[in-house]
């Protein structure tokens, strides 16, 4: 061969090696993705609000038990009076089958301590030691639902909500009935039933963060007859102050619950199984409407994920743009993306 033909020969060969190098170098390459996963939509938070009524609270198991059965266990639980003692129960981890057995069990003498000194009024320390025996001494803090007790402050009559300390002690104040119970001193201050001001704690549940509130109204009402009892009085005379003040809390409330339970007397025990009974009727003669209440804001919670989804991935596409705008002149020659991320699709 000729030395011009093999310099022209060699020539070509080494333009074709530049032409390939160039041309994979020139090819855009693929870019990294960020991953962007769907966010979930998360569950509604149900708060059950149980409301005083001394006997008649055991309606609130029932309830209770009806709304597990059907997949609707509440997060959150506030009550006044006896919802207290049944809410500071389930707020421990028990469940409605386990209160149930506690309430069947349960002897009248071990929650109440009649002090003859004080004119026959129940002191309450035997109801503060059951109800912190039965949450194994635990604050209210350390509960492993949140939980509040609603009392009235005697010297104000401002409601009153405790949601950490002595969870017996909370309860026996929520649940100190005038001229049935002694008020009882906490921190310098005096309580009594939280029925005076929140016969149902609506907002107590709202405060506690629940979303959805069912509320279980067991409160006594004025009904043209006079109580053949002075319990009965005492507790007619607390609805009757209660009553209009109760109506507009109830009315801030998602569902509202009404067991046919209020024939039955402050101190009838006995009817503790009826009682429980009556709270599974009407707690399934409305789980139509608890279900659809809850669907609603499900829903909402699913459009609100999604939005969020859709500003995430608006938000990654445009700092992916003005990261492709910020690149260098010769990354952009030879077609690099640079150290860009594109968001998934």
């Amino acid at each position: 061969m000729k030395p011009r033909n093999a310099r022209l020969l060699l020539s070509l060969s080494l333009f074709g090696l530049l032409a390939a190098c160039g041309g994979e170098n020139t090819r855009p390459s693929a870019p990294a993705q960020a991953a962007v996963p769907g966010t979930p939509a998360k569950p509604v938070k149900i708060g059950v609000a149980l409301g005083g009524g001394a006997a008649k609270g055991f309606a609130h198991i029932g309830v209770i038990k009806m709304l597990e059965a059907n997949g609707f266990e509440p997060v959150v639980v506030s009550g006044t009076s006896a919802g207290s003692v049944v809410g500071a129960l389930y707020a421990s981890g028990m469940n409605a089958f386990d209160m149930q057995q506690k309430a069947v069990s349960l002897d009248q003498a071990s929650i109440r301590d009649v002090r003859l000194f004080s004119g026959g009024l129940i002191q309450g320390q035997k109801l503060q030691d059951y109800v912190n025996a039965q949450v194994g001494n635990k604050p209210a803090e350390q509960l492993k639902k949140p939980f509040a007790a609603v009392a009235t402050q005697l010297e104000t009559g401002e409601r009153a909500v405790f949601v950490r300390g002595n969870v017996g002690q909370a309860v026996r104040a929520s649940s100190s009935v005038p001229g049935v119970f002694e008020p009882v001193a906490i921190g310098g201050k005096t309580f009594v039933d939280g029925g005076v001001v929140s016969p149902v704690p609506v907002d107590a549940a709202r405060q506690l963060g629940a979303e959805f509130v069912i509320a279980v109204d067991i409160s006594s009402k004025a009904s043209g007859q006079r109580p053949g009892s002075l319990l009965g009085t005492v507790n007619q005379s607390i609805a009757i102050m209660g009553q209009r003040l109760g109506e507009q809390e109830l009315a801030r409330a998602d569902v509202v619950i009404r067991p046919q339970v209020l024939d039955i007397g402050a101190a009838d025990f006995e009817q503790r199984g009826r009682a429980i009974l009556e709270g599974e009727k009407a707690a399934m003669a409305a789980m139509p409407q608890i279900r659809a209440g809850i669907a609603r804001l499900q829903q909402a919670h699913t459009t609100s994920a999604r939005n969020a989804d859709a500003r995430a991935s608006a938000a990654a596409a445009e700092a992916y743009q003005r990261c492709l705008d910020g690149r260098s002149r010769l990354d952009k020659l030879r077609g690099k993306n640079g150290d860009c991320i594109a968001p998934a699709h």
